[in-house]
């Protein structure tokens, strides 16, 4: 079966922007004020693209961190992140160029994220990516954040189409089990430097040859 893709959404950390090195960082120092810490594996393993919310849920449940601390070390990590994405988030030629030729090529673009709006307008506008998206979504635009696909089916039907239309780029198991289960098209992202213009046009036209779907 052959398919026309007329949109590519994409996720935010790992994808557009080198992140998680920042958010791990980030929620690592907050934690670190309490005694708690992720190591990188688990890291890797089990929390990578799940939101801030969930992974302190996690520890909760895991290791008895203590609820009534959950405000404040989010808070914190959130501030650290905003510190680590103003000193180190840059635009990236790769990124502008895919984006701005894609636009021009006549997809939609959109990004849905599983961190917070302020996270992903400063992100953005930093990388120098926004003019070149139709919106942006954030974890607070749904009430569940991926693994479930509730994002993306959000993302699709503002888009106006069908899941089949649409081409999920994503890097992590929590993010790709959420594109898989929306309906939409995959391209699996090792890291941000695959997120290139030739990748993503190659990837959409195995898809609407019918190949690798």
């Amino acid at each position: 079966m052959a398919y026309n893709i007329r949109a590519i959404i994409f996720d935010m950390d790992g994808v557009l922007i080198d992140a998680k090195e920042w958010h791990y960082e980030a929620l690592n120092k907050a934690l670190a004020l309490f005694g708690f810490t992720i190591s990188r594996y688990d890291h890797l393993v089990t929390y990578d693209g799940l939101p801030t919310s969930r992974k302190l849920d996690m520890l909760s449940v895991e290791r008895g961190l203590p609820r009534s601390l959950h405000k404040f070390i989010n808070d914190m990590k959130q501030r650290y992140t905003m510190e680590y994405v103003y000193m180190r988030c840059k635009p990236k030629f790769i990124h502008q160029y895919a984006l701005a030729r894609l636009k021009a090529d006549g997809y939609k673009l959109a990004l849905a994220s599983n961190s917070v709006r302020s996270s992903v307008d400063m992100m953005m506008e930093k990388a120098d990516l926004h003019q070149y998206l139709d919106f942006e979504l954030s974890n607070q635009d749904v009430k569940k954040a991926k693994p479930d696909p509730e994002i993306y089916k959000v993302a699709i039907k503002k888009l106006g189409l069908e899941p089949s239309e649409c081409l999920i780029c994503e890097d992590n198991q929590n993010g790709i089990k959420a594109a898989i289960a929306s309906g939409a098209h995959l391209f699996k992202v090792g890291t941000v430097n695959d997120v290139t213009y030739q990748n993503l046009k190659r990837r959409i036209e195995e898809i609407e040859k019918g190949e690798l779907i």
